[in-house]
Formats: structure tokens, sequence, C-alpha cells
């Protein structure tokens, strides 16, 4: 199993203006990771729009970044979309054939009425039964339809099993972090904060890296801030509080204005903002968006000269 640590960026999902996926624009931008640093994917997450996808599509996606990443850097997918238990295992037994290094099982798909822990383990065990012993897995709090945290008990459960690499913690809660970081200490599991007004200091407490959407602006400067702080620990603060302000703008229309921002780089990675999620003209919607987008593309640039220089 491989260890799932540092900046991982939950993709996006170009489309074309009709709607489809467009596989030739999703090579490009899974190059545009790997060329900007990123110590992993999460192919087929929230960010990926997963709800707005068929099966089909979600396995296809998956497939098609495995085979551009090559092995150079582990991948990750989910495409865990279902409330339906045997829905649940046929998709995620799909998914398992994707050839992606590991499965990510939402948690608020395996209780998903708010039952409680009976419910949550009595689908684990099902899931878990119908997928192959030796393939990785992680777990990720996602916020739709309902956000629901694990308890530290059935945290430890699964970071005990041996079967789970990677908590995607969404409590946004540094006390939280903290106290998962220490829990699951002596275990495979890494917890993997997705948080931007917490990250750096999530990563000062062992936080084994960053997994938030604003790894699509700039994946560069998180990988300096978890790989190489140290070089200059005044610059570290200072850059991630413009990390954390710049993720205010993930509020205003994300994730289009996240292909916004691609198309402001002239990378081609979106030659549409298309998004099956969010239909509005975000630019038009929210005030001074453009000019927040550009700002940050300047502190971006700023600060990769900074680092540059040290």
């Amino acid at each position: 199993m491989k260890s799932i640590e540092g900046v991982i960026p939950v993709m996006l999902t170009p489309f074309t203006d009709s709607g489809d996926v467009d596989y030739a624009a999703l090579k490009r931008l899974v190059q545009w990771y790997l060329d900007h640093q990123v110590d992993g994917l999460f192919a087929a997450c929230q960010s990926s729009e997963m709800q707005y996808l068929s099966l089909e599509e979600r396995v296809k996606i998956t497939r098609c970044v495995v085979a551009q990443v090559a092995g150079r850097v582990p991948v990750m997918t989910s495409g865990h979309i279902s409330d339906d238990l045997q829905t649940q295992v046929n998709e995620l037994q799909a998914m398992a054939e994707t050839g992606a290094d590991v499965l990510v099982l939402v948690t608020n798909h395996l209780d998903p009425e708010q039952q409680g822990s009976d419910v949550f383990y009595e689908s684990l065990h099902t899931i878990l039964a119908s997928l192959p012993e030796s393939l990785a897995l992680g777990l990720y709090e996602c916020p739709a339809p309902y956000r629901r945290l694990l308890s530290d008990e059935e945290l430890l459960y699964c970071a005990n099993s041996g079967r789970f690499v990677a908590l995607k913690d969404v409590s946004c809660d540094l006390a939280t972090v903290t106290h998962r970081v220490n829990l699951v200490a002596e275990t495979p599991l890494n917890i993997i904060n997705a948080n931007a007004a917490i990250a750096y200091p999530a990563m000062q407490a062992g936080s084994k890296g960053f997994c938030g959407v604003f790894t699509n602006f700039h994946p560069e400067l998180y990988h300096w801030l978890y790989h190489q702080r140290n070089e200059d620990l005044s610059l570290a603060n200072e850059l991630s509080i413009f990390l954390s302000l710049s993720a205010v703008v993930e509020n205003l229309g994300y994730p289009k204005n996240a292909k916004i921002y691609h198309q402001l780089l002239n990378n081609h990675n979106f030659e549409s903002d298309y998004c099956r999620v969010i239909k509005d003209d975000v630019i038009e919607k929210y005030w001074a968006l453009d000019v927040l987008l550009n700002q940050i593309k300047e502190g971006t640039e700023f600060y990769l000269n900074k680092i540059k220089n040290i």
C-alpha cells in the first residue's frame, strides 16, 4: 500500500460547452498538477462534481487520470455517491477496478440517515467484505449531502484495521485535527487536513499534508509550505495568511471560479467553464470576483518569486 502524504489536489472535471467530459483537457489538467509539484491526485471527488457524474463517467475519468499519471504520484479516487448499500457496493467495486492506488469511502453514505455508529459499522463491514483486501482505502468526511465527522472510536477502528491509509479531515478545527493526529499516530492512517484557514498550523501539528480546494489554484505554494517551510519560517507565516485569505473565494462560485482561474492562466486546461453543479454566471453574480481572481494570480506569482529568492 502506498503512503498518502503531501499536497493532494481535489481534481476538477473539464467539460465541453455541451456538458460532456473533455478527456483531452483532463489529460492536460493532470499534467498541470504534476508540473506544479503535487504529491498525489484525488479524482472523482466532490470538486470533480462526482454527484453529477454517471458511474461510467466516474470510472472512465479515474482510468484516464491513472493512465496519464503513469505511476508518478499516487492516485486516490472515490465516486462513492449512493446511499443504498447494495448500490454502494456495486459502484465501489467498479471504482476498485480503475487502477487507482487508494479507494476513498465517503463517511456520510455509511450512515445516510444519521442513525449512529451501529449503522456505520454495518455498512462498513459489508463494503469491506466486497473489496479486495490488498486495495488501500481512504475516508472522506465530504460535506455533501451532510458532513458526518467520524467519532474517535470509528476513526480508531478504521485505523487499526490496517486497510485505511488516509482520512481527508473536514472538521475544519485545529484542535480536532491535532487530536486525531495523536490518536492514529501508531497506525498506517494519515490525517490530511482539507481546510485552508488552518492549513499551516495543521501541518505544524502533524497533519500529513493538504487536500483542500485551493490546490486547484496554487498547489506549488502549499507544496513549499508543507515540504520546505523551515527554509524561511517568517515567509511561511506570511504565505499562510495569503493562502488562507485567498481560499475565501471558494464561497464565490466554486468550482466554476477555479475553471475561470485556469482560463486566466492561459493553460488550455479548460476551454469551457461549464459545470454541472453550478449554472450561474459567477462573474456576473459575485461582484468583483474577476478582480479577486486576478489578485490571487498576482499574489501567487509574487510568492513564487519570493520562494525562488530564498
